[in-house]
């Protein structure tokens, strides 16, 4: 699934393509994506004349700024967007399609089905779902030790679980909660009101250096993702414990184990992080 630093990575690539684009067709092929409006009809009346004036980031959530509206759009398990000439031949599993008045388009192509499409109103993203119950993305200035500190406190669930938890810090998904919990030493098994208020700074501080990392590498590569221009990311070359099973452990030498935590395949050094 796209994390915070491939949907970052997309986000930058399809500003250099769409920006300043005025929509004047939609095609949707299989209408489910569509979740506001749920009539697909009226999402593509209310799209057409609407220019693209800036896209934006919110977690995992792409937010594409509009005249009058924005649509969030999340990616899922495997959804991709490209830019194509109108007459280039349209791939399989393409199931939304924003014509421009220029000889190009945007093309949403989703394997799984799994990706989402709300149109909402400009300026009331923030406030409506999907968003209005995200926290505060880690590169916000919202996210501050002080709320870190205090959202950790008040559970005795895993801090795995409490990572991957989007009400609590929106963007961090199974890669990189793993390469941040091996570079803070913290065993992802420990709850999260037991950590000392130190421990708690340095995983702040590395999930933040983290996502910094994989985003100017581009993202990580796992199975099928790839940008907006169909480039892979290198940050798996980057990788410490995320699929490392049975490897060595770059900074001890000990076998890095697999296991599972909250449902979660997760990957751990023993050594390094100790629970």
């Amino acid at each position: 699934m796209p994390e915070l630093p491939e949907v970052e990575t997309i986000r930058r690539t399809l500003k250099r393509f769409v920006l300043n684009r005025t929509i004047d067709q939609v095609s949707v092929y299989w209408g489910k994506i569509v979740k506001k409006p749920e009539d697909t009809e009226q999402f593509k009346h209310l799209l057409i004349g609407q220019t693209i004036h800036d896209i934006k980031r919110k977690g995992k959530y792409l937010l594409f700024e509009l005249d009058d509206y924005t649509l969030i759009s999340h990616l899922r398990m495997e959804g991709k967007y490209s830019v194509h000439y109108k007459d280039e031949p349209i791939k399989k599993h393409t199931h939304v399609i924003f014509s421009f008045t220029t000889e190009e388009e945007l093309r949403y192509n989703d394997v799984r089905k799994f990706g989402t499409m709300h149109l909402v109103n400009k300026g009331e993203e923030l406030i409506q779902e999907p968003l209005k119950k995200l926290g505060p993305d880690p590169f916000d200035k919202d996210f501050t030790l002080d709320y870190f500190y205090k959202k950790l406190k008040n559970t005795n669930r895993s801090i795995k679980a409490v990572l991957l938890d989007q009400t609590v810090v929106a963007g961090l998904g199974n890669i990189y909660v793993d390469e941040t919990l091996f570079k803070a030493g913290v065993h992802p098994l420990k709850q999260a009101n037991k950590l000392k208020k130190k421990e708690v700074q340095e995983i702040q501080k590395q999930a933040i250096a983290t996502l910094e990392e994989a985003v100017r590498q581009g993202g990580t590569t796992i199975r099928s993702y790839v940008n907006g221009q169909g480039e892979m990311g290198m940050f798996q070359q980057e990788l410490y414990v995320y699929g490392q099973e049975n490897k060595a452990c770059k900074n001890c030498g000990a076998p890095i184990t697999k296991m599972k935590v909250g449902g979660r395949g997760t990957h751990v050094c023993l050594q390094c992080q100790k629970l």
